[in-house]
């Protein structure tokens, strides 16, 4: 066999094996699975507020924690918000929710929605739409109802003016309104409560962030009427103090 024929068949081998190569990583499980699973389970938790408030009568430490598992089509969604006076739990308010996105910048949410603190606590179904409404406003708009016949309302909007790179002022306005009297949770018909309030975090780094601010709440319509009857305060302007943080 002279060196010409060689080289020939060495050549010929080479691009058998490489072709063989090719069918055998386009065949294997792990290959396949590692090129398909564009959309992997991963998690986040968010503490957006973990806070000491200037309110009276007494101090309060206050929360709003969210915290998620699932894929870019589907979640599991946990949100809880509320407050503590003197250790004791005053407003609470858990969800547990599914998550999924149904437009550019919008998702659906839908599924339990249970109240706690002053009085007996109190469980809904909830369904609610959540994402960025033009201008980049952050939009939380909830329907819930079924335990007593209750059914009730919270629109939540917030906007995040960035002063600098790391300095950021955040408005937040939340409303709630529901469809019938609770006097043993101290809740009216119609208009329920409004919060109003301005913080000014510093973010050390993007996930840990302390600030300060200034919140407004007060009662509406019949749930005022039920907090004066029980010689409660209807409006309260306090200090606040905080964390922001996320991992």
């Amino acid at each position: 066999m002279n060196k010409y024929s060689a080289r020939k068949y060495v050549s010929i081998g080479l691009v058998l094996a490489l072709g063989s190569m090719r069918v055998a990583a386009a065949e294997s499980p792990t290959m396949d699975h590692a090129l398909m699973d564009d959309d992997p389970i991963i998690g986040s938790v968010l503490v957006d507020e973990l806070e000491w408030q200037d309110t009276s009568p007494a101090d309060a430490m206050a929360w709003d924690v969210s915290a998620w598992i699932g894929r870019d089509k589907g979640r599991v969604l946990l949100r809880s918000e509320g407050e503590s006076v003197n250790g004791d739990i005053e407003g609470l308010r858990a969800e547990l929710l599914w998550w999924r996105p149904v437009a550019t910048w919008w998702n659906v949410v839908g599924g339990l929605r249970q109240d706690a603190g002053t009085g007996p606590g109190r469980t809904y179904g909830l369904i609610g739409i959540e994402g960025l409404a033009p201008y980049w406003f952050h939009v939380e708009a909830d329907l819930f109802g079924g335990e007593r016949g209750q059914f009730g309302t919270r629109i939540e909007s917030s906007y995040e003016v960035r002063l600098t790179n790391r300095l950021i002022l955040t408005p937040r306005m939340e409303l709630q309104a529901f469809s019938r009297d609770d006097e043993a949770t101290g809740i009216g018909s119609g208009l329920s409560k409004l919060e109003a309030g301005l913080r000014l975090r510093y973010e050390i780094r993007r996930e840990f962030a302390p600030y300060i601010g200034i919140e407004w709440t007060g009662s509406l319509g019949d749930t005022a009427d039920m907090a004066r009857t029980a010689d409660e305060p209807v409006r309260d302007t306090h200090l606040v103090a905080g964390l922001r943080f996320w991992f």
